[in-house]
């Protein structure tokens, strides 16, 4: 509540700052907190702020049993703290916006005076913010400032308006007691004052004014500038607060440009008193008592409040002028040269004081004085300003002001010193044999002159740390060399502490590369680390002696860390490898040894007079190994011996120090173990949540420690793979094993768990937490450590819960935030929200890696499975139900969450995408892995309804973070798939049909139920769907949707265009430095390729080079560009395939494995049509990215496998016959007409998928195939399939075979569109065959046949059966067979055979030689020779067995044929007549087509047994006698006569043939015309008579038909009518083929008979019979020989019989037969079948009738 008042208050409108709020809301809130303002708001809030005490709370908490563990203690104690706070900073943000009123105020001033400070002598950050409240009351400042709402202000300010205010607060402030702080009483004081002054001006309120000099006065003698430096400034809170910093800023400028002669009385007070001190020195006095320091305390002030800038506000410009030109001709400065810019008055003044306060300064004040300027010149600019005026008052006019010696505040003046000091103090150096090493004596520096020189070093220190130009001025000064006179005086007797002040001036100057270059060398040179000793030098010199026995024996270390700074700086400027060559082996290895032997291995064993310098030492030291771990690369020329010259020998060079450091973490070493014991230090001591000395620095300790193993882990494997290349005797073992290892001060194995904990710590240390989650992240990737991490970190109880705690509570944390670009300078708040956002980023990635491990895994530890029993028996709860605690998952479902019920969507998805990506990404691996899924499944279903949830809000479309938002939608539709296969093996219906309707809907959904449960609204969802919506409200599928915000065009970068490099260099570059990434991406690495471009660049030799060296680090800028977008390409299209799969899994698992009844055939087509042309569409984009194309080709032929399958299975379905009355039919009725009928085809009754939509599916992927051209074998491999599938759609059941339609692919290929380019694209894939066998078959122009032979792709394939045959005959070999091969064989074979049926195409074979090809493969040749007269002979009884039974079936099939004669199809239907009536109709119909249908089988089967066992004429296999008594006795009066039915044992008459032949013509004409009418009517239904329409109905729908509308009856009569057109079109079809089949048999029978047969009673008859006999047996086939025993005298066809058959044939086959068949080819055969065949053998049976046998 605290919070939200001071956010309410802030937003206030008022005169310091605006929160970018609309009018509106700013006056409401105004209005809001006015109202709280009347009702007392202050003396609430004080009331409150003084009640409030956190030792009560806490003991009325301990009373009730309140307070938990220490965490939970702090957190508590965090809290009330935080009250007091928020309350006391609304009052101070009030007080900035809008003053309080008189009352109000007064209430302020009596708080404030009873309050005290803290034991350190700070105000506490509660009685600051009060304080501060009252300081702005009395603000003024708008009043100098001619801003447009001056006047607006001028009116709300009580001090001006209320008439008693001025002198009532006047009154209380001057008679009033002494406070309790006088200081606090005196900052009012001149708070006051300082208003009184600021409206002095104004005419109106002047009773009061004159009364400021005395009220300022007051403030002075009660050292209020003390206790601001004191007790204001120096508190906690102070630099975290903006306007607290302003306020105090202006309290100061306003004193010092408001109150002029205060401060010159100031300055004269204290000139006095140094002339006071000066003659009390002389004469050898004490100094009195009694002098007073106000000016020090000012200046001290001043340099106190500008020290630290953290908003960098730079506020201490104001004492500086812009404007003065740096080399001025008058020390006050010239105006002249830029008029126009004069400067502010009040800055003028400011300067002034600062340049004043210089001039002739008094000892007293000089080193206050020097802190001022130190204070005012933190920051770039006013550093600069800082260093000219140095500069300026050394310079020789200077001179003339001060007498001979300059100003004291100079650089001259300072580097003569030092120049001095040092020529003075080399005298007195001992030689290096007889150091004794006690402070000597100091002749040389006092402990004034010291504390001066200390002072000066740190102003410019303070400079050249801000200002580059300062610094490279000095550096470059011949007379000053500050780093030379330094160096040296650092070789001199000087104590500790100003050697520590020298080397922190140096660490600033190393800041620049170029100086830290030479000063390495310097460094080197001066010995300040001894790394040369002289031969005969009995005792070591340099800091370390310093360290071992001065610093020790004092118990402080300022040099020390002083020194560690120095290396830190001037380790990341630069570094040189050849440090120390020609003296020593070089390279950097002593400093390393000093630091990590010396000073970090012995660090915990120092003493120390303050207890956090331990930790500061350890601190600065790891920061330099972190430095240099951070910047090593393992390189291959690091693991050889480099040999150098020395002295005339050769000696192994040092190694780089990262590779020394690499070395000593990877083994364990001293170095190693500290570390670690470090680590469990510092988690104990934060574990204790007391403040100690040193916190700050042993946290950062901490982390250095936790990054340097971070950085080891990263870089190992290169180390550990280059050093096994090598020939290097070292041995290393990898960290992570270390890592496990036993813990000697625990005796347990407990090292990672320690650094596991600091992720208790993830909110009060966000950067430790990130460091320990980096580690953990990196060493999960093992599956046998998992097993034992586990084990370590559920080994005790208590530690088991912090973890989880920990790492729970790391991925709640709120203020995570995800930044897009975090290489910008970030101001700490944000620095921090991305570090929490990072620490759960590398959570999740753990709980990744370790998903993929076997169990038990750390994952399945966080995420709550249970680790002792299965996995799979775990049953998920939410937290605290059954003693559950809070994992991991209910803290990634918590991510998900939020937003859900809103229509924006998960929150995550848009704040932080990288986060929300890799927790879908988690639940989809718990939801896959067979151990997880069940459980975790079941709760999301359950307890979350989360599929639910999550999926109503897909597609997620956020331009600006493309990738993430397709990842998430991937894993969630990978989940989704997994869930609705799940559910549908598990018949959950209600769940699967819930997700469907969400995904497949069109019809509007009520949007984002709240209660999850689907059972109601889905029923009423679809009767209303079924009954009244309208179909224009329809909206657009889910699943096409999704579909939608994948985009499938990619914008590529642009090439690069380089002047210096060459590009296909760069491109082998750019290759070298790929890599794959954690996704298994290849993207190139752009730090490892910034660092090749830039050493290449640092290669190159001469002058010219360091010229253009601008110029090329622009190109390299350019290059890491182009790769960072080639990477997002690389990304992004990786992403769009992800998505696109995940999708087409969908849709699979949608088709596939959800019963198919939850979606309705109709709907089904419609969805699948849908599919297709959307997927369609997008892939023929011209900007369609290819790299799409095989997921895209995989979901075509999945969509058109189900279509063919949806379709046929529509065509198979009879129509039900619904129960009469029954709701649910109506229901369906209304449904289906809702829509117009005629916009696909004719619509009837299915709201099915229409002719119109699948010949645009059908362009559309015809253009697919064009558009992958040559390449894309495998797209097209799935594109054929789905033309296979499609050509497979034949005719579909709701619409009429009207006999003229062509189909549609004809009607396709006749426009030419799809010409040439198609039939090249097909013909180029030999390997196409199934596909082009089915093309052929359909293709009724044969212009594909054509192509093919006019190609020349006829001939290859003819001529490649020769290649095949080896690869065939290599298959025979007893070996492995690979069987592609055999496949392409069989495919070749069965196209040519395709081909060959076809007239046309038997001629092109022909001619391409198919016939020879064959006949030289060899491969038929292997095939095993066997007698098969010798197998007769052998197995004799068998072989008659087997042919018996052959011949009772061939002669039981032509029995059949005189079924199918007139009478007893007559006696078949009157027996159906006697049938149920509603049923007659129908069943009539199928009865009859189920004849003709056997009739035509059977027919089938006699010509095939004819051409299969006659291989010529001479021979033919006679199945029919040379008899057509049938046909006559069947052609008499009456058609019902039962005609005498042949014995199975004879063979029946050819008469049966001719009899099939005139009723299959009789019955054409008449099926013929019944589908005409049938069709007509179906044209004009509306015109039929509504007696006719009822009969129609009737037989569709035997009751109720009067009690249906119009229009539905309408539609059943279509739907009879189309049933009776199909079968009609059937019937004629049966009828012609049975024609042709008739006609032919017939002909090859009087062809034998009339031509080749010898009669029985002629003279060779029995030669004759034997040799026919003889030759048939050669045939290999059973299937014929003895079949009808020809050689039985039964069988003897006499010269009688022949002249017979030629009369009666002669007859039955007249004129009007042949008319009949000649109308009946027209007629129907030139649109159906081969035409013209029924004319030729009409022809030629006429011609054999006519031959006249002599």
């Amino acid at each position: 509540i605290a919070n939200s008042l001071r956010a309410l208050i802030q937003s206030r409108r008022g005169k310091t700052w605006t929160l970018e709020l609309s009018t509106e809301l700013v006056s409401m809130t105004t209005r809001f907190t006015d109202e709280l303002m009347e009702q007392g708001l202050t003396q609430k809030i004080l009331t409150l702020v003084s009640h409030i005490d956190v030792n009560n709370e806490f003991e009325k908490l301990q009373r009730e049993r309140g307070l938990g563990s220490e965490k939970h203690r702090k957190e508590v104690s965090d809290l009330i703290k935080e009250c007091r706070q928020s309350l006391a900073e609304s009052l101070f943000v009030w007080t900035c916006q809008s003053p309080l009123s008189k009352d109000d105020t007064l209430i302020l001033i009596s708080y404030l005076e009873k309050v005290t400070v803290e034991a350190d002598g700070l105000l506490d950050c509660v009685n600051l913010a009060l304080l501060m409240a009252l300081l702005y009351c009395f603000d003024v400042s708008f009043l100098e400032q001619s801003t447009e709402d001056r006047e607006d202000l001028m009116h709300q300010l009580p001090l001006l308006t209320e008439r008693q205010y001025i002198a009532t607060i006047h009154t209380r402030l001057q008679d009033s007691q002494p406070w309790k702080l006088p200081g606090l009483q005196a900052t009012v004081r001149l708070a006051w004052a300082l208003a009184l002054r600021g409206i002095s001006q104004l005419s109106d309120v002047t009773e009061f004014t004159e009364a400021d000099e005395a009220m300022a006065e007051l403030a002075i003698a009660d050292d209020v500038f003390l206790f601001l430096t004191e007790s204001v400034v120096g508190s906690e809170n102070f630099y975290q607060e903006e306007f607290y910093i302003r306020k105090i800023h202006n309290l100061v400028t306003d004193f010092l440009a408001l109150m002029p002669m205060k401060v010159k009385q100031l300055r004269n007070r204290a000139d006095e008193d140094a002339r006071m001190i000066h003659m009390s020195m002389q004469m050898g006095n004490e100094p009195p008592i009694s002098l007073r320091r106000d000016l020090e305390h000012l200046m001290l002030l001043v340099a106190e409040l500008y020290r630290k800038d953290p908003f960098n506000l730079e506020l201490a410009l104001e004492y500086w002028c812009p404007s003065e030109p740096l080399q001025s001709s008058t020390i006050m400065g010239s105006y002249l040269g830029v008029a126009h810019q004069r400067p502010p008055q009040r800055q003028v003044v400011l300067s002034k004081f600062v340049r004043q306060m210089g001039d002739l300064l008094p000892s007293t004040i000089y080193i206050p004085y020097l802190k001022m300027l130190q204070g005012l010149a933190s920051g770039p600019q006013c550093a600069h300003y800082c260093f000219s005026l140095l500069k300026v008052n050394g310079s020789s006019h200077a001179e003339n002001i001060q007498g001979t010696g300059g100003s004291p505040v100079s650089w001259e003046h300072f580097f003569r010193s030092l120049m001095l000091y040092h020529e003075h103090l080399r005298k007195d150096l001992p030689s290096a044999d007889s150091v004794q090493y006690r402070p000597l004596p100091l002749r040389g520096i006092t402990q004034k002159e010291q504390d001066g020189l200390i002072s000066f070093l740190q102003l410019t220190t303070t400079i050249v740390k801000w200002s580059e130009n300062a610094r490279l001025a000095l550096c470059e000064h011949p007379q000053w060399t500050p780093v030379i006179v330094i160096l040296g005086l650092l070789q001199c007797s000087i104590p500790p502490i100003l050697k520590a002040e020298l080397l922190e001036t140096l660490t600033a100057f190393g800041k620049s590369p170029e100086i830290a270059a030479s000063l390495w060398q310097s460094l080197e040179y001066a010995q300040i680390l001894q790394t040369v000793r002289a031969p005969g030098q009995r005792q070591a010199t340099g800091i370390e002696v310093e360290l071992n026995e001065v610093e020790s024996r004092c118990e402080e270390y300022p040099l020390t860390r002083a020194f560690c700074r120095l290396i830190s700086t001037l380790v990341e400027s630069s570094f040189p490898s050849n440090l120390g060559a020609g003296l020593r082996p070089p390279g950097f290895d002593p400093y390393l040894q000093f630091l990590r032997d010396t000073v970090f291995l012995r660090f915990r064993t120092r003493a120390y007079r303050i207890a956090a310098e331990k930790w500061e030492v350890a601190e600065v030291v790891l920061e330099v190994f972190y430095k240099l771990l951070r910047d090593y690369e393992p390189q291959l020329e690091d693991f050889a011996d480099q040999y150098v010259e020395l002295q005339g020998e050769e000696i192994i060079a040092h190694k780089p120090p990262g590779f020394s450091l690499m070395y000593h973490l990877l083994n364990e070493s001293p170095m190693l173990e500290l570390s670690l014991s470090l680590l469990e230090e510092g988690v104990k001591q934060l574990d204790t949540y007391a403040p100690f000395p040193g916190k700050m620095h042993l946290e950062k300790a901490v982390q250095y420690c936790l990054a340097l193993l971070n950085l080891t882990l990263q870089k190992e494997n290169l180390f550990m793979d280059l050093l096994r290349e090598s020939h290097l005797s070292l041995i290393v073992t990898p960290l992570e094993q270390l890592l496990q290892g036993i813990n000697p001060r625990t005796k347990k194995a407990d090292n990672v768990v320690n650094i596991a904990r600091y992720l208790y710590h993830g909110n009060s240390n966000p950067e430790l937490a990130f460091e320990s989650a980096k580690i953990l992240c990196c060493i999960s990737c093992n599956s046998n450590i998992q097993i034992k991490l586990v084990g370590d970190f559920t080994h005790d109880q208590s530690i088991s819960q912090k973890l989880m705690a920990g790492f729970v509570e790391c991925l709640d944390n709120e203020d995570a935030e995800e930044l897009i670009n975090p290489e910008d300078d970030l101001e700490s708040e944000k620095k921090q929200s991305r570090i929490h956002h990072e620490t759960k980023i590398h959570i999740l990635n753990l709980l990744i890696t370790s998903l993929e491990c076997s169990p038990p895994n750390l994952a399945l530890y966080f995420l709550g499975f249970e680790l002792k029993k299965p996995v799979s028996t775990t049953n998920l709860q939410d937290p605290g139900v059954l003693g559950c605690p809070r994992t991991c998952l209910h803290a990634i479902l918590n991510i998900l969450e939020k937003g859900t019920e809103m229509r924006t969507g998960p929150t995550a998805v848009q704040e932080s995408p990288h986060l929300a990506e890799l927790c879908y990404q988690v639940i989809y691996q718990l939801c896959a892995c067979s151990d997880t899924s069940g459980p975790t499944m079941r709760y999301l279903r359950t307890s979350q309804d989360f599929l639910f949830s999550q999926l109503q809000h897909l597609p997620f479309s956020i331009k600006e973070h493309e990738i993430s938002a397709l990842n998430q939608m991937s894993w969630l539709m990978k989940t989704a798939s997994i869930e609705l296969r799940v559910t549908s093996l598990n018949r959950q219906r209600s769940h699967t049909q819930r997700l469907l309707h969400l995904l497949l809907d069109d019809m509007p959904v009520k949007p984002y139920l709240a209660d999850g449960e689907g059972g109601m609204e889905d029923e009423s969802r679809s009767i209303s769907a079924f009954l009244h919506i309208d179909t224009a409200s329809k909206v657009r599928r889910k699943i096409l949707s999704i579909l939608d915000s994948i985009d499938f065009s990619q914008e590529i970068p642009e090439p690069l265009q380089l002047d210096f490099f060459d590009r296909a260099q760069i491109e082998l570059v750019i290759a070298n430095c790929e890599h794959k990434n954690t996704r298994g991406q290849v993207i190139c690495n752009v730090k490892y390729l910034h660092r090749v471009l830039v050493a290449e660049v640092n290669a190159l030799p001469g002058m010219a080079a360091i010229g253009q060296r601008p110029l090329l680090m622009e190109e390299i800028n350019t290059i890491l560009q182009y790769v960072v977008e080639r990477n997002k390409l690389l990304q992004c299209l990786h992403a769009k395939r992800h998505a696109l799969e995940s999708w087409r899994q969908l849709v699979e698992i949608i088709l596939t494995a959800c019963p198919q009844d939850l979606i309705q055939a109709e709907d089904r087509q419609l969805i699948i049509r849908d599919l297709l042309q959307d997927v369609h569409d997008k892939i023929l984009d011209d900007d369609a990215a290819q790299e799409l194309m095989p997921v895209v080709a995989g979901a075509v032929f999945t969509l058109t496998a189900h279509l063919s399958q949806s379709v046929r299975t529509e065509q198979k379905r009879p129509l039900a016959v619904p129960v009469p009355g029954h709701s649910q039919y109506f229901l369906m009725l209304d449904g289906s007409f809702t829509s117009s009928p005629g916009s696909e085809g004719i619509c009837v009754g299915f709201a099915s998928i229409g002719d119109s939509s699948l010949h645009i599916i059908l362009k559309k992927l015809l253009d697919f195939i064009l558009k992958t051209g040559g390449g894309f074998q495998r797209v097209r491999t799935h594109l054929y399939g789905s033309l296979l599938y499609y050509l497979q759609i034949a005719q579909r059941p709701d619409e009429p075979d009207t006999l003229e339609a062509e189909t549609m692919w004809e009607r396709l290929t006749a426009q030419k569109i799809y010409g040439a380019a198609l039939m090249e694209v097909v013909c180029r894939d030999m390997l196409a065959l199934a596909l082009l066998d089915r093309i052929v078959s359909v293709d009724k122009q044969q212009q594909w046949l054509l192509y093919l032979s006019n190609s020349g792709y006829l001939k290859v394939l003819v001529d490649s059966l020769a290649d095949d045959d080896f690869t065939l005959q290599s298959l025979l070999t007893p070996q492995l067979p690979l069987l592609k091969a055999l496949y392409t064989y069989e495919s070749k074979m069965a196209f040519l055979t395709r081909v060959a049926k076809i007239q046309q195409g038997a001629l092109e074979l022909l001619r391409s030689g198919v016939i020879v090809r064959l006949a030289q493969c060899q491969v038929y040749d292997m095939r095993p020779e066997t007698d098969r007269e010798f197998d007769i002979d052998l197995n004799e009884g068998t072989q008659m067995e087997l042919q018996g039974h052959i011949g009772r079936f061939q002669r039981q099939c032509l029995g059949l044929l005189s079924r199918f004669g007139g009478s007893d199809r007559l006696h078949q239907f009157k027996l159906q007549d006697d049938n149920a009536e509603g049923d007659r109709v129908s069943k009539r119909d199928e009865i009859e087509l189920a004849m003709q249908q056997i009739c035509a089988n059977v027919m089938e089967y006699c010509q095939s047994l004819m051409l299969q066992c006659a291989p010529t004429f001479q021979h033919t296999v006679c199945l029919f006698t040379p008899s057509l008594s049938e046909s006559t006795n069947r052609d008499g009066p009456r058609q019902d006569t039962q005609a005498p039915v042949v014995p199975y044992w004879r063979l029946p008459g050819l008469g049966i043939i001719v009899y099939l032949l005139k009723q299959n013509a009789n019955d054409f004409f008449s099926y013929y015309d019944s589908h005409r009418q049938n069709v007509n009517k179906l044209q004009n239904v509306e015109q039929l008579p509504p007696d006719e329409i009822k009969e129609l109905c009737q037989s569709v729908m035997p009751a109720g038909v009067d009690k249906i509308s119009t229009a539905q009856k309408y539609v059943l009569a279509r739907r009879r009518l189309v049933k009776l057109i199909n079968n009609r079109a059937k019937l004629l079809s049966l009828c012609s083929y049975i024609i042709e089949t008739c006609l032919f048999i017939l002909w090859r029978h009087l062809e034998y008979y009339l031509l080749h047969c010898t009669p029985t009673d002629s003279q060779d008859s029995l030669l004759a019979s034997r040799t026919s006999f003889k030759s048939r047996r050669l045939q290999d086939s059973f299937s014929s020989e003895p079949n009808l025993d020809f050689r039985n005298g039964k069988n003897r066809v006499s010269q009688h019989d022949i002249d017979q058959l030629q009369i009666e044939a002669t007859n039955s086959f007249g004129e009007s037969l042949q008319k009949k068949l000649l109308d009946i080819e027209g007629l129907y055969s030139k649109v159906r079948s081969r035409y013209t065949f029924i004319q030729a053998l009409v022809r030629r049976i006429r011609g054999l009738l006519r031959v006249s046998r002599t």
